[in-house]
């Protein structure tokens, strides 16, 4: 395998359908060693929890004050294309899901009319509004696809269960999904708008969805693109309003990640992580969880068992799968996307964006 195939970020096949025997760079590459975030300048003083990574060149951001920012030459420029009336209004855009440089649907957090989803075609120069929320009771907190066509959002709690919202033709119109098939909330639980983590999917039908505040941190899972749901225990403490999972990563159907703590400055997150390998049926608590709450986690695509997870206080990285974390970075971030192509995006407080590269 040539150099360049092995440099960081660039597009190359998984680790485990590589040859046996191996280069050294190629392992080294797979537990990330000697990779950091590099800063790509924004101009902007944003906070950015909405990211949508596409390719090594290609990203999206959304954060507040209504901002949405594009590159498609690696972070060395930015295009602002921020929609006026998320600009005009002071949105806070927390959540950003790309197919491609052109197409992206945004979701904008809050009480009542502040839930909206924002769609764009052309890049951001025009966006439109495909949904406001006319529920008072409902705060919608993230937005998940499965394909080009078939997406979800998800609202905290109304009427005692979790909301869901469903697209089926890309974000151009929504409804509200039937609460049927939804378990009954614990008194005080919500979703965490942190970094458009609370709700993920994996394939065409497998959705979960993070929860905090309540008696016990925990993780729903619908395969039938959130008619019907089923409930499990995180590993995660809870029992406070600011405590929880905040972070969902799934690898596949089966293999998944849960991420979270006490947000709250100063104050300790132990047990901050938790793995599945059955579907988010049941959880284990990881070994040597990172130090401190993290909010976004995401999967190194390039080796199975490789994974990053960012919070205020720095990024963590597990090279067996979640049982054990180590620190890689210091830097302040609140959400974090992996690409096909093997491109790991991060983005934060004041307009920090940053992609991981050799250092």
């Amino acid at each position: 395998m040539c150099a360049a195939a092995v440099a960081l970020g660039m597009a190359a096949a998984p680790a485990q359908a590589s040859p046996a025997g191996a280069s050294a760079e190629l392992a080294e590459l797979a537990e990330l060693r000697g990779a950091g975030w590099a800063l790509k300048d924004t101009g902007k003083e944003a906070r950015f929890r909405g990211l949508a990574a596409v390719s090594r060149s290609t990203a999206w951001v959304a954060g507040s004050k209504g901002t949405v920012l594009r590159t498609v030459d690696g972070g060395r420029s930015w295009r602002d294309v921020s929609p006026p009336g998320a600009v005009a209004e002071g949105l806070e855009l927390r959540d950003i899901e790309a197919f491609d440089a052109r197409r992206a649907v945004a979701l904008s957090i809050g009480e009542g009319e502040a839930s909206r989803v924002l769609r764009t075609e052309d890049g951001g120069a025009t966006w439109t509004e495909t949904f406001r929320n006319p529920d008072p009771r409902a705060f919608y907190d993230c937005l998940t696809f499965f394909d080009a066509r078939h997406g979800l959002a998800m609202s905290d709690p109304v009427d005692g269960k979790f909301r869901i919202l469903s697209t089926q033709d890309g974000g151009r119109s929504w409804r509200v999904l039937p609460s049927d098939g939804m378990p009954p909330a614990l008194p005080g639980e919500a979703g965490f708008a942190a970094s458009g983590q609370c709700l993920v999917s994996a394939g065409s039908r497998d959705v979960w969805l993070a929860t905090g505040g309540g008696a016990a941190a925990r993780v729903l899972h619908s395969a039938d693109r959130g008619l019907t749901w089923r409930v499990a225990d995180s590993t995660v403490p809870a029992g406070d309003p600011a405590r929880g999972v905040f972070a969902l990563a799934f690898r596949d159907r089966t293999t998944g990640l849960a991420v979270g703590g006490d947000y709250r400055t100063g104050q300790a997150s132990p047990q901050a992580a938790a793995v599945s390998s059955d579907a988010g049926r049941t959880w284990r608590q990881a070994a040597t969880p990172p130090p401190a709450y993290r909010s976004g986690a995401a999967w190194y695509p390039y080796a199975r068992g490789t994974a990053l997870a960012v919070g205020p206080t720095g990024t963590d990285v597990t090279t067996d799968g979640g049982r054990s974390w180590r620190a890689l970075d210091a830097g302040s971030f609140d959400t974090v996307d992996c690409t096909a192509d093997a491109a790991c995006w991060a983005a934060g407080e004041k307009g920090r964006v940053a992609r991981l590269e050799r250092r």
